[in-house]
């Protein structure tokens, strides 16, 4: 299913997001470290999670699939022993940045040679953080140009870690899962304002939750005793706010949709959604164990994305139908992402009838108050956040469209075609 044809609709309906890729990875990460036996579940399988299984098995983690106690979802049960092991020369990341930057530190603790593949634009994303931090130490890596494949043959020392708050916070989350086996104590310390620190936040809340001690100063410096022992949990995953976005948009675009399995006290930065399409006009009315979005009028705003930019796309969609102007700010990191992010989602919403205009770190949006033209063919740039972001503009557009890589959702969001029919939507499979 790579090219189908996308009608007009109004969404209507009720979907049970999947639970979040972010915190699954954390989870399943945190249970392969510890010494003993733990059940991961309500698991929402990606090709994402599945590359961060693949590299913990390469490292010596059985991880073994059980029954769950949740519809359409999996459990896991993960057993380590407390240190890693390889038992192979090296793994696939796939195209999962965030596996990339939590299993390089985790492999750097081996002091065996241990090769990290991965595929698409993750070959080339950037590492260099690492690479400085590894220079810095003496320790031996091997990549060319700074690319994929990277083999690391050494083990972390103990010591103080610095890294610019300006890089992705995925190297904040792999060194603090890291450093506490390590035989002394560590400080990370963050060299300017940190970006996404809510996504750090998340890695606290979860090493925490295993039992790893880090002491937070105001995320400039963390104090970080080595020698610690994760603990096994038997834990839930929970629901993802960064797929709700795609709902929730459809529902103020549409007539109704209700998101449900999402926690309303999450950490994820993400949540943010509801306060910035609040701030648009959206009509929101929280549920028991949900949010549900009703068809709103909808206004331009200021959106920062220095917190959320994986809903960015999204709401892009939202402001290209809002009256006046939003302008989002501080995105520059969305051109690192599977793709550059700004210039798709500009380039694909314009063949619609979208008026927006990049900028090198954001986007303006004049809104079109009519709706969408629709009636051309977009293509997903191999991004699954492109693709569901295009779907949604159905709502707002006139006539259909045709959308090339369609398939790319598989990477965080296997189901969503299924749950995009559940809610309405017209979708013809081309090819």
């Amino acid at each position: 299913m790579d090219k189908v044809r996308i009608a007009p609709t109004k969404f209507n309906g009720q979907i049970h997001i999947p639970s979040s890729k972010s915190m699954g990875h954390r989870e399943i990460i945190c249970a392969g470290l510890a010494d003993g036996t733990s059940v991961i579940d309500n698991i929402s399988m990606s090709k994402d999670i599945e590359a961060t299984c693949r590299c913990l098995q390469a490292l010596g983690v059985r991880i073994e699939n059980v029954a769950s106690r949740f519809a359409g979802r999996t459990a896991l049960r993960i057993t380590g022993s407390g240190k890693l092991m390889p038992v192979s020369s090296g793994a696939d990341c796939g195209e999962s940045g965030s596996t990339l930057r939590f299993i390089i530190p985790l492999a750097a603790l081996t002091g065996t040679p241990f090769t990290l593949t991965g595929h698409g634009r993750l070959v080339s994303r950037p590492l260099q953080a690492y690479y400085d931090i590894f220079d810095r130490q003496q320790f031996n890596y091997a990549t060319e140009n700074g690319q994929l494949p990277l083999t690391v043959n050494g083990r972390l020392q103990p010591g103080h870690y610095q890294l610019p708050g300006d890089v992705s916070s995925q190297y904040v989350s792999g060194l603090l899962f890291a450093l506490p086996l390590l035989e002394g104590d560590s400080m990370l310390e963050i060299t300017s304002p940190l970006e996404s620190a809510s996504y750090v936040n998340l890695t606290l809340s979860c090493l925490a939750k295993y039992g790893i001690k880090i002491e937070n100063d105001g995320h400039r410096l963390y104090k970080i005793p080595g020698l610690q022992q994760y603990q096994p949990q038997n834990s839930n995953v929970e629901g993802d706010w960064s797929q709700a976005a795609f709902w929730l948009v459809a529902g103020a675009l549409g007539k109704q949709v209700s998101s449900m399995g999402l926690a309303a006290d999450s950490l994820q930065g993400d949540r943010a959604v509801l306060e910035i399409i609040g701030r648009m006009g959206a009509k929101l009315t929280k549920e028991t164990d949900g949010v549900t979005a009703a068809q709103s009028a909808a206004a331009g705003c200021l959106i920062d994305a220095a917190d959320c930019p994986d809903i960015i796309p999204v709401l892009t969609v939202l402001a290209a139908v809002s009256a006046g102007t939003t302008r989002i700010i501080n995105a520059a990191r969305l051109r690192i992402k599977e793709c550059d992010r700004l210039a798709a989602i500009t380039s694909e919403l314009n063949k619609l009838g979208a008026k927006i205009t990049e900028l090198p770190d954001g986007l303006i949006i004049e809104g079109c108050e009519q709706g969408l033209r629709g009636g051309a063919q977009v293509d997903a740039w191999n991004d699954h956040r492109i693709a569901m972001s295009l779907a949604v503009a159905a709502a707002a557009c006139a006539e259909p469209f045709i959308l090339t890589g369609a398939a790319s959702v598989a990477k965080s969001y296997p189901d969503f075609w299924q749950d995009y029919a559940q809610a309405g939507g017209k979708v013809e499979v081309l090819a």
